[in-house]
């Protein structure tokens, strides 16, 4: 169970029943008691108090799991052997009475999570083997996926799937299916956060953003940054070399036959081989084409055209992605391929489209930026006016960090290196053009102002 940011000590109490309350005034006078002792953090003193509160009164307030769960976890970090053992159990039972009295406030696959989280770190002591921890926490993904939120959690549920497979107990197909599935759910999460992060993007550019509103950004950015950098990339490394080309390609050859009705484990064959660069084997042509005349999608239409190179399949592929997010995501990938192959202008064109769609995401402003910057010797008539497209790479670095806070360190790294490439104060000086506007050619075709000094 874990306490939600969102809630107050003082709502706790709030959502005390008044007339239980005067019912039973001891368990009034105990929750007060265990409360005040949990605010300093003496949990000892709170446990037994609290434990009157629990037993007697279990549908009181929810502080007793609110609380109860530090209380407990305190007795766990402090005690050894059967005692610690004792008290893992004791708060297993109390995230499973968590849900029974608070049916509303504790989903049920965040309490079967935590109680697998729980088991997880503490597998030594309880015994556990990796089989009957992977069962916990696929009880909580089949039963209830859209509340498996924990990344933790994801992780270790996916990471267990590979070592059983290791281990020989769990086939390939399975372990590339529980990569997907999880992948999933932290695409969806990732989704969500991004969504609400979009409604801050113009108020950050604009300097508008409140404090309340700056906090929930950030908190939306640390989720979003902790899933797509820390578990997708632990993932993938985890997963590594048994998901190569010379793993997936005889595996989905093999398995093709008996599959190739099934839109699903097409679309996951050809996205795995595409991630993990087997797209110029013919069996990856041989998936998409496959899928394409099964289903036809944005992902199929997305590989027809990376294969053929034809306009027509690219716009197929915007015309049938309606999910701005997803079609933000092919408009990014798209550019990246392009800058890839030096068609920087065509690049930058979709990098644009894909901030429209997703305002809150920096990195395609990063991108342009390293396309300036590598295009500066080719972009000026003179000496100065080629350093001086630094400038530009510079302003195109900081627009990253002012509207994706996750990228702030990383962009204002950047933009200082590209400064430190443009041209100094003493040649400002000796060119004469402080505050002039100079015109960037070729591809780039932008206008930047020289400082005054």
């Amino acid at each position: 169970m874990k306490t939600r940011i969102t809630i107050l000590l003082a709502a706790l109490f709030m959502s005390f029943n008044f007339s239980f309350a005067q019912q039973d005034e001891e368990c009034m006078n105990n929750l007060s008691i265990f409360d005040s002792y949990v605010k300093t953090k003496k949990y000892d003193d709170a446990y037994e108090p609290w434990k009157i509160v629990r037993n007697k009164c279990p549908k009181f307030n929810r502080a007793i799991y609110v609380h109860g769960e530090k209380i407990l976890t305190h007795k766990i970090e402090n005690s050894t052997g059967a005692d610690q053992v004792a008290h893992i159990n004791d708060l297993m039972l109390l995230y499973d009475q968590s849900r029974e009295n608070f049916p509303s406030k504790y989903d049920e696959g965040e309490v079967l999570v935590d109680k697998a989280n729980l088991a997880y770190k503490y597998r030594e002591e309880l015994n556990k083997t990796d089989e009957q921890l992977y069962n916990m926490f696929d009880s909580a993904y089949v039963k209830d996926a859209k509340n498996f939120t924990s990344a933790k959690g994801l992780y270790t549920y996916f990471s267990l799937a590979v070592d059983l497979f290791d281990a020989g107990k769990k086939p390939a197909q399975e372990m590339f299916d529980k990569y997907d599935d999880v992948n999933e759910l932290i695409e969806n999460l990732i989704a969500g956060y991004t969504t609400k992060l979009n409604t801050y993007a113009a108020k950050e550019e604009a300097g508008t953003l409140t404090k309340k509103e700056a906090r929930y950004k950030s908190s939306y950015e640390s989720n979003i940054e902790a899933f797509e950098n820390q578990i997708l990339g632990s993932m993938d490394k985890k997963l590594g070399d048994r998901a190569n080309c010379e793993v997936l390609i005889p595996l989905y050859e093999k398995n093709y036959e008996n599959n190739k009705n099934d839109g699903i484990w097409l679309q996951r064959a050809m996205n795995r081989m595409y991630a993990k660069g087997c797209k110029e084997d013919p069996l990856f042509l041989k998936l998409v084409q496959q899928k394409n005349s099964l289903e036809p999608s944005a992902d199929t239409s997305y590989y027809l055209y990376l294969l053929t190179g034809e306009q027509k399949y690219f716009d197929q592929t915007l015309e049938l992605e309606a999910d701005p997010l997803k079609k933000a995501r092919l408009y990014k990938k798209l550019a990246n391929e392009l800058k890839s192959k030096g068609s920087y202008s065509q690049a930058r064109q979709y990098y644009m489209e894909s901030m429209k769609l997703n305002p809150s995401d920096g990195s395609p402003y990063l991108s342009i930026a390293a396309m300036y910057a590598k295009s500066a010797n080719n972009c000026g008539d003179s000496n100065f006016n080629k350093r001086a497209v630094f400038w530009l790479a510079a302003l195109e670095a900081e627009k990253a960090g002012r509207v994706d806070g996750r990228l702030k360190s990383a962009a204002a790294k950047t933009a200082a290196s590209y400064r430190a490439s443009a041209p100094s104060k003493s040649d400002i000086f000796t060119e004469g053009n402080a505050g002039q506007t100079i015109r960037v050619g070729c591809w780039i075709g932008r206008s930047i102002t020289v400082p005054n000094i």
